[in-house]
């Protein structure tokens, strides 16, 4: 989110300054900008672009670097944009705020981050598969679908919106008129860029919603103050509809797909359960009511929005759609991630906090089976990580002179099944949820 939040804001940035930029060559005060430093908002673009760097590495930078690249070339006016925006400017910008932290941070762990992060984390996860995330290429068209519900739907439309095949027709307009376009291109890259890498997470392409959001956006305007793109046909069509067919099919599987969308989440307890972290969320959520809730409220929505569509009254689905979706964030989303939370992180919160206060001084804290980054940030201290129960007996063997004759285990109970432990070879200290918390016997391996 942080990543996000830093490059979705300076592609934001980005827009206002090439819209300045051409306000002020009309009001004739080019003589007087700087030539060292852009315009305020390109500066603005650079220090986010710094802080995404800080937040995610690499990425922060290349992403919205191919959205501009794209959007200038389509254009025809790269090197006129290039001047404006003073790059030598902005990289020192970008190195003095971004630079400190990876020196520091290199200095201090060595080619180890460097391996982990610039390598594994980066250029590992674009060429080949970690972690086992691999899907599919058509995988981010469903978590757009999905992911951006209920207003996926439209975007087709919008996309269509833009007309974007008519080059010489977005090189005629004002820049400021240019936000669509911009919008299509920031959406494209980032999910050709993901759809490309290799390694595929739904989180991903959450920095491209805010752009989908933007076409959406405009598209409606259009249907609200009439000046919906059309066809000939579709213009006849509209003297007698009020709106093009197009647009009325769209609305019609609107509809359907809240329908679908309903069935999905009332028939989602058959989906879930197989996540061994919180083996008894699917019972929860079922005894909650809030599938019941969530789909009751699609079906709702779905219903208003046919008898808006036989009532004509089509200014209104946007309205229906925004109340649907507050009232399913509200009322099903956020009670469910709450669940979520309680099943999924609330035991490794209390498992951390009671090994902080059961640890030894010197004593080893390992987890065993699938890591769990996040407990390292709950004990405020380092992990031993081994998703290989084999690995983990190994290394314990393989030590030599350890601090401490015991060492603090975390795990799912098959694991210290597997590791060869008997339940009187060690103390079991505690157990939430899916894990158990145990001091075990180095010799005891």
């Amino acid at each position: 989110m942080l990543l996000s939040g830093c490059m979705c804001s300076a592609l934001l940035a980005f827009i206002l300054g090439y819209v300045l930029e051409e306000q002020r060559e009309k009001a004739g005060i080019t003589a007087m900008k700087s030539a060292i430093f852009p315009n305020k908002w390109y500066l603005t673009f650079y220090v986010l672009i710094a802080l995404a760097i800080l937040a995610k590495g690499p990425v922060g930078i290349v992403i919205p670097g191919l959205i501009i690249l794209c959007f200038a070339l389509y254009l025809g006016d790269f090197w006129q944009l290039w001047r404006e925006m003073r790059p030598v400017s902005g990289i020192l910008i970008i190195l003095a705020i971004a630079l400190p932290w990876y020196v520091l941070v290199t200095l201090a762990n060595g080619q180890t981050y460097i391996d982990s992060f610039f390598g594994y984390h980066n250029f590992q996860r674009f060429t080949e598969v970690v972690n086992k995330h691999s899907a599919p290429w058509y995988f981010y068209f469903i978590v757009v679908l999905v992911g951006f519900a209920p207003w996926s739907i439209y975007l087709p439309l919008a996309i269509a919106r833009t007309r974007f095949w008519q080059r010489s027709y977005w090189r005629r307009q004002a820049r400021k008129d240019r936000l669509g376009l911009f919008a299509l291109f920031w959406f494209a890259c980032i999910f050709g860029f993901f759809t490309i890498a290799v390694t595929k997470l739904p989180s991903y392409v959450l920095p491209l919603m805010p752009a989908a959001a933007i076409l959406v956006s405009l598209f409606w305007q259009d249907i609200i103050t009439g000046k919906i793109i059309e066809s000939k046909r579709e213009h006849l069509e509209k003297k007698q509809n009020n709106l093009p067919r197009s647009l009325l099919i769209n609305i019609s599987i609107n509809a359907v797909f809240l329908l679908i969308l309903a069935g999905a989440i009332l028939y989602s307890y058959n989906w879930l359960g197989d996540d061994p972290a919180m083996p008894d969320f699917p019972q929860a959520i079922k005894q909650s009511g809030l599938l019941i809730a969530g789909g009751t409220i699609w079906i709702i929505a779905a219903g208003a929005i046919g008898l808006l569509l036989w009532k004509r009254q089509e200014r209104w689905i946007l309205t229906t759609n925004l109340i649907g979706l507050v009232a399913f964030i509200i009322f099903g989303l956020t009670p469910a991630y709450n669940l979520v939370d309680i099943h999924r992180q609330l035991p490794l919160r209390q498992l951390a906090q009671i090994a902080v206060q059961q640890k030894q001084p010197g004593e080893e804290f390992m987890m065993i089976g699938f890591w769990k980054p996040s407990l390292v940030f709950y004990t405020q201290g380092p992990v031993t990580y081994y998703r290989s129960t084999r690995g983990a007996v190994n290394y314990i063997r393989e030590s030599k002179n350890p601090p401490t004759p015991d060492v603090l285990v975390l795990g799912y109970p098959k694991k210290f099944v597997e590791a060869g432990l008997q339940p009187d070879e060690y103390k079991l200290i505690d157990s939430r949820g899916a894990y158990q918390l145990a001091r075990v016997p180095r010799k005891a391996f």
